[in-house]
């Protein structure tokens, strides 16, 4: 074998091994490759090693079939009582039909976060503020609904969206904060007076029940005269006088005489 042949064998052996590496691809479990042959789509390779026809066919997407997330706002966007916000906003979506993803749309990734971008202004300039910032799940549910009916031809499915943060101007949360505020402080009035209802209810109770048995008052009354005196301090206490008389203590004698039986039973444990 001379030089010039052993050239030859060297160049075509070259060209097959470049050819043969041209023709070997390998996708990842989670990769689906997207095969044209002289730009005609013929089909979906992967996942592992497969093979193309070098320079004729070539691989034109890589598409990812792993969930993907994609965040997404609007800014400055007026709500349905024109109010301003700020929403940022997280989608969970997933391509579920790989030939239409690669050719039903250019640039699926980017034409999924516009429709999401949209769909979220949308939404907003359809809700109530107080609904957006109170009711979140129905807001979730209404932006995944729209997004997946923008993207439905485009072999993709929304499994879910949502909403991360609602930015509201600082004057307006002033505002709301002393409307809430004023609400807690009107709630607190409002049990108080219906606490001095029962109360006042308790207490007409308490005097139909005394108002025929005199010597239940009186006993009520010597209970309160015993309980104030007990304590030690130095308070007057306003006694009716007939819970003394029907006692048979007598006005200032009884007293008196209460009231040193209540010290001496408060020295006698001391001295024990």
């Amino acid at each position: 074998m001379d030089a010039f042949t052993f050239m030859i064998a060297g160049i075509i052996l070259i060209v097959v091994v470049a050819l043969l590496a041209m023709a070997i691809k390998i996708a990842n479990q989670w990769e689906r490759a997207v095969v044209l042959f002289l730009g005609r789509f013929i089909g979906i390779k992967g996942p592992g090693i497969f093979l193309i026809v070098p320079i004729l066919s070539r691989v034109a997407y890589w598409i990812d079939l792993r969930v993907i997330t994609t965040s997404f706002n609007a800014e400055q966007t007026l709500t349905k009582d024109t109010v301003p916000v700020n929403v940022d906003a997280v989608l969970f979506w997933q391509v579920v039909d790989v030939e239409k993803s690669a050719l039903e749309v250019k640039d699926y990734m980017g034409s999924v976060s516009l429709a999401s971008q949209t769909a979220l202004r949308d939404v907003i300039g359809k809700t109530f503020l107080s609904d957006m910032l109170t009711g979140r799940e129905a807001t979730d549910a209404e932006l995944q609904r729209l997004i997946g009916s923008r993207v439905s031809g485009w072999g993709i499915k929304i499994l879910s969206v949502e909403i991360r943060d609602v930015i509201i101007p600082g004057p307006l949360q002033d505002a709301m904060s002393m409307q809430a505020q004023a609400e807690r402080e009107r709630q607190a009035r409002v049990i108080l007076g219906d606490s001095e209802r029962q109360i006042a209810e308790k207490f007409e109770l308490a005097a139909k029940s005394y108002e025929n048995n005199p010597t239940a008052l009186h006993l009520r009354a010597m209970n309160m005269l015993y309980e104030g005196l007990k304590t030690g301090n130095a308070t007057i206490i306003l006694v009716p006088s007939t819970a003394l008389e029907s006692m048979n203590l007598g006005a200032m004698t009884g007293i008196t005489a209460l009231a040193k039986t209540l010290t001496n039973e408060q020295k006698d444990p001391m001295d024990r």
